[in-house]
């Protein structure tokens, strides 16, 4: 068995001059003091040190690193759809086949189907009468390292030629991933 006191040291910093123990996987910025690890994998994820000695004291932070995969291009699924009384009911789900810690929103850039729209959850229950002629909402599928959308359009209640749903991709966006200790 390992020996639990046993760390790796990825850095270490005395006098304005530092010794970068992990060339090439880590960078040090010494402007501000940060900690920038290269190419990071899941397994990465742990719980880093970051130690400072000054004399005989010395003060200790421990960092718990967050690694999370980007998400990606989510789909709506048309789970149910129904027309009664004039009214339309349809049934959403929205989902990412892969990314970590994903969450997801619903809402509208068309102020008229807004509050129709409005949700947090892959579900959305969209409840309207037959004189919207169109609802258009959007889910948002997003972590803390990335976010996508993914647009549904709902021009009539009744089911599309061949059972396909009316959805449309809008444009996408992922946030860069920049992960840094100080």
């Amino acid at each position: 068995t390992e020996d639990p006191q046993r760390k790796l040291i990825l850095l270490k910093y005395l006098d304005g001059n530092y010794t970068n123990y992990m060339q090439g996987r880590t960078r040090f910025h010494k402007l501000d003091f940060s900690l920038e690890i290269l190419n990071t994998s899941r397994e990465d994820r742990q719980i880093h040190e970051y130690i400072v000695s000054k004399g005989s004291e010395e003060k200790v932070w421990q960092i718990q690193l967050e690694v999370y995969e980007p998400v990606s291009n989510p789909s709506i699924q048309i789970l149910g759809r129904a027309l009664a009384n004039g009214s339309c009911t349809i049934t959403l789900n929205c989902t990412a086949e892969r990314g970590d810690n994903v969450s997801y929103s619903w809402g509208s850039q068309d102020t008229r189907t807004l509050g129709l729209c409005s949700h947090n959850g892959s579900l959305l229950h969209l409840f309207y009468p037959l004189q919207n002629a169109s609802v258009a909402c959007a889910c948002t599928a997003s972590n803390p390292v990335s976010s996508r959308v993914v647009a549904f359009n709902s021009s009539e209640c009744s089911y599309e030629q061949g059972g396909k749903s009316p959805i449309a991709d809008l444009a996408l966006s992922s946030l860069p991933l920049l992960l840094s200790l100080c």
